[in-house]
């Protein structure tokens, strides 16, 4: 019989998409500040990442003749797994004030990156997604091994992409410091 313990603290991350210029929503509109005051201090914001071309789905909604830019972000503390199905509440509350006409112009896309894993949230179930409580289901999307990250069958293009991935490299290697700190 095994000992149940407490699970590892993790590093919540967000890949952000939006209608048009991203430094527009985060530091103009004040995306930024909101997530900080959810989840508390943004450690790296990842250059401007292609999400367009993977696919052209979230075009009717945000805009037909609008560039989707994406990035992924980073929070400085190290927090419970066990929060992800609130966090993706407090995300989905933030997309809806920044919608227009009930057309999301951000998309947040909340998960966390462990060292052997990068898991997402979604509200929608699937095969490969386990619940994981206030309606919301969470999907290991990226598995670590040998020293990089692996897509399973399911994962979505763009979490393929050498681009993505090295952005997730990034951010997993400040994650290993950060849990040095805290471990120590």
């Amino acid at each position: 019989m095994g000992n149940p313990k407490p699970p590892d603290f993790v590093n919540y991350v967000a890949h952000i998409f939006t209608a048009g210029d991203s430094d527009l929503w985060l530091y103009k509109m004040g995306l930024k500040g909101i997530l900080e005051e959810n989840f508390g201090p943004i450690d790296y914001v990842s250059p401007v990442l292609d999400f367009q071309r993977f696919t052209y789905f979230y075009n009717e909604e945000m805009g037909k003749n609008i560039l989707i830019e994406a990035r992924m972000i980073s929070f400085e503390y190290l927090s419970s797994p066990a929060f992800l199905s609130n966090a993706k509440l407090i995300t989905n509350d933030i997309e809806r004030r920044f919608s227009v006409n009930n057309k999301r112009k951000v998309n947040i896309d909340i998960g966390y990156i462990h060292h052997t894993q990068f898991v997402l949230a979604s509200t929608k179930h699937w095969g490969n997604r386990i619940y994981i409580g206030k309606n919301i289901y969470a999907e290991i999307t990226l598995m670590y091994n040998f020293g990089k990250w692996e897509p399973l069958e399911y994962t979505y293009a763009n979490f393929r992409d050498p681009n993505y991935l090295k952005e997730l490299e990034i951010i997993r290697n400040n994650y290993l410091k950060k849990r040095k700190k805290f471990d120590s």
